[in-house]
């Protein structure tokens, strides 16, 4: 049997009976003298923190990740130091667009975010279940995401939806096309892959650099709701997907996805028809196939979800030793953005909460020092890196620092740059749209999914957007406006 737990103020101080207040006789006046209702009350309207913009709505679980088959010729780092090795984890699953407390299964990408606690630091996979995104340009990203919110009057808006896709961000095409098959409603977060998108660049313990790009393929198989299934579940149990990622890891169904990777040579790359760091193309498996690397397993659900999920906070910046960033644009935005953001969300020490501290290695850097919520300052160590002291540097970063020396990147200019829309935008569009035709239904399921969503914009913009869907394949733009025109007559009826 445990020992009875002591209630006290915030301060340690015993209190015999929490539910009582102080007053002026039963009837009178509340007085400042009960510091424990003020507490209360000053704690209560504090105790929410700002939602995520976006990936507002998620849910998580802990686990490992077992790297399983050598893969030391393309990487060298800690999580693949030795075949069988486990690393533990957290990974939060999410929508984009909604706000919290809206429904987990509408029709979204859906992001798939991993920590890993490494023994050389935290690195974190801050991952889709899309292997595309809709643009490849950062600027265009908050008017994205601004978009697919309500408007100004706080109304749906599919002229803005709609348009924004067809007249700024042309290059969407693909996303869009996975976002409205019935890939865009998963069943469930098992029932789903897990995709980086971005390229990567990984470092062996040669100093030899490849592209990468990560795959997470469900063990579980491919699981989607249709239309009509998706909006019946958001009325009917909103948290559908967090509460079966709760029941599956408390049955020991255990989540659970292969983990592969797309290698490509800095040769290769420059041979492609597009670039390599364009985030709405994919690379053809014909030509990088998948090489398995491990597998990941969730086996453990939160006890807390606001300290253990709420307050997570991952980032592509965080990345240990042999992994860098590509020069993928939207990439290396997303290096200043998320850690901006969990500053401004949780503080700036907000690596100190103990679900984002890097526990397996000490974290230290005596230039971080004070703010809100700091637990380590370091004691009396110098604020600067003082010559007096002894410090420990790692020589393998510094190794791979010394790669980069000398490195051009467009002779040294910086260049104005936005992508410019050319037929091969539309190529893998075309290709997806063949893909579908092989699994009877699916491409009726895009067309149908796509009009019953468009049918709420203007003939004008439903014209423009049919046209834009004609540029993979004239069969859709047409089955679209087709089904638009049938949609409406059976509203009629």
């Amino acid at each position: 049997m445990t020992a009875p737990k002591k209630v006290t103020t915030d301060n340690g101080a015993p209190i015999s009976d929490p539910e009582t207040i102080q007053r002026i006789g039963s009837d009178g006046p509340l007085v400042l003298h009960d510091t424990n209702l003020i507490e209360t009350l000053a704690h209560f309207n504090r105790e929410f923190i700002p939602p995520r913009n976006p990936h507002a709505v998620g849910s998580g679980a802990f686990g490992e990740f077992i790297y399983d088959t050598d893969i030391s010729d393309v990487c060298s780092a800690a999580l693949f130091s030795e075949v069988g090795l486990r690393t533990p984890c957290l990974t939060r699953f999410s929508t984009v667009a909604g706000d919290r407390g809206s429904a987990d299964t509408v029709r979204d990408v859906c992001g798939f975010s991993t920590k890993f606690y490494t023994k050389e630091g935290n690195l974190d996979w801050v991952f889709n279940n899309t292997p595309v995104f809709f643009v490849n340009n950062p600027i265009k990203f908050p008017q994205f995401i601004h978009t697919q919110r309500p408007n100004s009057k706080n109304l749906p808006d599919f002229e803005q939806f709609w348009l924004f896709f067809c007249e700024n961000a042309q290059e969407s095409l693909h996303q869009v096309m996975v976002l409205f098959s019935n890939r865009g409603t998963p069943y469930s977060y098992k029932n789903m892959n897990g995709y980086s998108g971005h390229t990567y660049v990984w470092t062996n313990s040669k100093g030899e650099k490849h592209y990468v790009q990560v795959h997470l393929k469900t063990d579980h198989g491919i699981k989607n709701f249709t239309n009509e299934e998706a909006v019946k579940t958001c009325g009917e149990n909103p948290l559908h997907r967090q509460i079966d990622l709760h029941d599956s890891i408390a049955s020991k169904n255990y989540p659970s996805w292969t983990v592969s990777v797309q290698v490509m040579s800095f040769e290769e790359a420059s041979k492609l028809p597009f670039s390599v760091f364009d985030i709405t193309k994919v690379w053809p498996h014909d030509k990088f196939p998948l090489r398995r690397i491990g597998k990941l397993v969730l086996n453990e659900n939160p006890t807390n979800y606001f300290a253990q999920v709420e307050q997570a906070a991952f980032s592509p910046a965080n990345m240990i030793p042999y992994m860098e960033a590509s020069n993928d644009p939207m990439l290396v935005a997303r290096l200043l953005s998320y850690p901006d953001a969990h500053r401004a969300r949780l503080g700036k020490n907000y690596s100190q909460i103990p679900v984002n501290c890097p526990y397996k290695t000490r974290a230290y850097n005596p230039l971080h020092r004070d703010g809100k919520m700091q637990m380590d300052n370091f004691g009396s160590d110098p604020r600067y890196f003082s010559t007096l002291e002894n410090y420990e540097f790692d020589t393998k970063t510094q190794f791979l620092k010394n790669l980069n020396k000398g490195a051009k990147f467009n002779n040294n200019q910086i260049v104005e740059w936005k992508h410019e829309l050319s037929d091969i935008d539309f190529v893998q569009p075309a290709q997806l749209w063949k893909v579908l035709g092989k699994t009877p239904g699916e491409q009726k399921a895009l067309i149908h999914n796509v009009a019953s969503h468009l049918q709420n914009a203007s003939p004008t913009t439903q014209d423009k957007v049919c046209k834009w869907f004609n540029k993979a394949n004239v069969e859709i733009g047409t089955g679209i406006k087709l089904e638009i025109a049938k949609l409406q007559r059976s509203s009629k009826l």
